[in-house]
């Protein structure tokens, strides 16, 4: 039998169920060059941030002290750990308040593979986040962002160095913007990024970094049930509480001496007073010897507003008792029964 090896034979055959011939879709699998210019371009901009920042990330171990077992009653300690990053070239880190919080003993490998003893500048549970210092030469610092120009998908990369695996490295975008996160401590973090880029265990403290290398933010989370949603701090807001640990080795806020829950408010009542949330704080306890019990705050008042900022939760509460109303006369607006009071208020510096 004689084949005609025609020079279209293939474009003669029939087409498949993707509607080319088997040339075309042949043609058509192999990537063009501007696909391959792009892969290409992306790889380059991970590569160059990760050489440019890798440096200056840490594997830090710590050892903690817990309470006494039930059979011995002595102390017992646990090992953890996780990343961080240098950010002066003098031996500040940033990381994560949950990774050295308490800690007895820190010690912290940098990527020339020495391991070197380190102390707590600073800790704060309620942005999960922490300053530590070491004494050695030789370091390279990364470059801070500036997170408030951030959009979402912009390209995000997550550096760590999780159990002594140093450069650990995932990529993805900036998923959102704006997210609020619940602390270990319980307060509300604000102003989380949201990423896809993976978060493997032992990443916690390392950094989140854009395609120029710049860190603009600091890994902290993520959602074990959920697939690609990850948070990390906005780098700004460690900015601010980094420099306030160096100052004060704390960050100070103030209190009013209650304890409440979020409870919705009466649409009538929120119609007639003109509120522009329809729910507020409800006390449900007031501390003795507290601002609260000073002003006259009662259980059952329902808080509406500081300082004319609207309250419509337990966290909008805390937002705003910074250390810039302690001490000051402040004004707390509440619904007491269906009757709308201003009380004027002296927060003080919480412990």
């Amino acid at each position: 039998m004689n084949l005609d090896y025609d020079s279209d034979f293939s474009e003669k055959l029939p087409a498949l169920p993707n509607g080319l011939s088997p040339a075309a879709s042949e043609r058509a699998s192999v990537p063009s060059s501007e696909d391959l210019w792009l892969v290409d371009s992306y790889s380059r901009a991970v590569t160059a941030a990760v050489e440019r920042v890798s440096p200056a990330v840490v594997n830090i171990e710590v050892l903690h002290r817990r309470t006494g077992s039930k059979q011995s009653g002595e102390p017992r300690e646990r090992r953890g750990g996780g990343s961080g990053f240098v950010f002066t070239p003098d031996g500040l880190i940033l990381t994560n308040s949950h990774v050295v919080h308490e800690a007895t003993t820190i010690e912290v490998t940098i990527s020339d593979g020495r391991r070197v003893a380190a102390h707590t500048i600073g800790d704060d549970p309620a942005t999960d986040l922490a300053v530590i210092r070491i004494d050695a030469q030789g370091l390279q610092a990364v470059t801070l962002g500036d997170s408030q120009q951030l959009r979402p998908g912009q390209l995000a990369i997550a550096i760590g160095n999780p159990y002594g695996f140093q450069s650990t490295v995932t990529a993805g975008v900036v998923s959102a913007l704006g997210r609020s996160l619940r602390s270990y401590s319980g307060r509300l973090i604000e102003d989380v990024i949201q990423t896809d880029a993976a978060l493997n265990p032992g990443n916690s403290g390392g950094p989140l970094v854009n395609s120029r290398g710049e860190v603009i933010g600091v890994n902290t989370a993520t959602i074990l049930p959920a697939q690609g949603i990850c948070f990390a701090i906005g780098i700004n807001t460690a900015k601010f509480v980094a420099s306030r640990l160096l100052r004060d080795g704390r960050i100070r806020r103030s209190y009013i001496g209650v304890s409440a829950q979020t409870v919705p408010i009466h649409r009538r009542v929120v119609r007639f007073y003109g509120l522009t949330r329809d729910t507020g704080v409800v006390v449900l306890g007031v501390d003795e010897r507290s601002p609260a019990r000073t002003a006259g705050l009662r259980e059952g008042d329902v808080i509406v507003a500081l300082n004319d900022k609207p309250v419509a939760g337990v966290d909008d509460l805390h937002r705003l008792l910074t250390d810039a109303q302690t001490g000051t006369r402040s004004t707390v607006t509440i619904i007491r029964h269906t009757e709308r009071l201003i009380i004027p208020i002296f927060p003080e510096e919480a412990v």
